[in-house]
């Protein structure tokens, strides 16, 4: 456990001596792509609630990584049209604060995870795997459908989005905002594995008789996490709208999804710092082989299977030397 908590503030440490040191040096794009791992890797922490500690292996979370991002994008887009939301059941202004932004995008990407997971959850195995990426094909196809935030096109924002006292504009103080979101979250959920709801949780994904003899449902218990993983992920995806000052129906594609739950497998699947390390390692290795190829995935395929085979633990396990973590 020593050598694990080791590893995990060595990364969290390295996630922020890189954009620093850029900073000093005056490279500002190696401060973008450090924001990029630090919001991807938020997206893996949300997914990793529901995949590492309840067993929800789901092939829909771009769904609320995408509706984070539109929810950004259809606020300022609003706010910087200076027209109000009319199509909406009720009268609602347009913003460019990134605090309400963020309540926004949680609120509705865990309203759809609740919709989603209180349907999905009445299966289990390929079953629910399958109605997940059904669900986020849906949400896919609807964006590109949908002609007044730009379809296929996607929404362009000029200016990024405001934080009370910071200038979002400077790349480091950007970085720095998503940094502490991220230490924030990966408290939240240490706190929440060693709780009462995160063993019992835990407890459910190993035995589901058990639980259910104690007086214990595991499907409201999967429910909260599937709804506070779909909120943490869609918050995620406000973050890189924001980065990108854009966003399109890619960000709800099963690719997305994909990409999401390979940060976990490559950290390692229930390993709190899994999605961080798995995160970094897929921004490098997409910024240091795209250049080479532009088939650079077969190099993360093979670096997966390899970790599939011979890491279960992923790479945390590999070099903490167990297997398996839960905590």
């Amino acid at each position: 456990m020593q050598r694990e908590q080791l590893i995990n503030a060595t990364t969290l440490l390295a996630l922020l001596a890189v954009p620093l040191w850029a900073w000093y040096v005056d490279e500002p794009f190696t401060i973008t792509l450090a924001t990029k791992v630090a919001i991807f890797a938020l997206a893996g922490v949300g997914l990793n609630l529901a995949l590492g500690l309840g067993g929800l292996v789901s092939f829909g979370h771009a769904a609320f990584f995408g509706i984070g991002g539109y929810a950004m994008g259809i606020l300022a887009s609003h706010a910087q049209t200076y027209t109000p939301l009319a199509s909406w059941p009720f009268l609602l202004e347009g913003t460019k604060s990134m605090p309400v932004i963020w309540l926004v995008a949680m609120v509705m990407s865990g309203l759809a995870a609740l919709a989603v997971g209180a349907l999905s959850l009445r299966t289990t195995g390929v079953y629910f795997i399958m109605i997940t990426l059904a669900f986020g094909q849906m949400f896919f196809y609807f964006a590109i459908s949908w002609p007044a935030y730009g379809g296929e096109d996607g929404l362009s924002i000029y200016v990024r989005n405001g934080f009370p006292g910071l200038n979002t504009l400077d790349p480091i103080q950007f970085f720095m905002l998503c940094y502490v979101l991220l230490a924030v979250v990966l408290f939240f959920f240490a706190r929440l594995a060693k709780s009462p709801f995160g063993m019992a949780l835990n407890a459910a994904r190993q035995n589901d008789e058990r639980v259910q003899t104690v007086g214990i449902t595991p499907y409201r218990l999967r429910l909260v996490a599937f709804v506070i993983s779909g909120a943490v992920t869609g918050l995620a995806g406000a973050l890189f709208a924001d980065l990108n000052r854009f966003v399109s129906p890619t960000m709800l594609s099963w690719q997305t999804s994909g990409e999401i739950m390979v940060f976990i497998i490559l950290g390692g699947v229930g390993r709190l710092y899994g999605p961080v390390i798995g995160a970094g390692l897929f921004i490098m290795l997409e910024h240091f082989l795209g250049g080479l190829s532009e088939f650079w995935h077969v190099y993360l395929g093979v670096l997966l299977l390899l970790v599939v085979l011979f890491a279960r633990g992923g790479l945390i396990g590999l070099l903490a030397g167990k297997e398996v973590a839960h905590d």
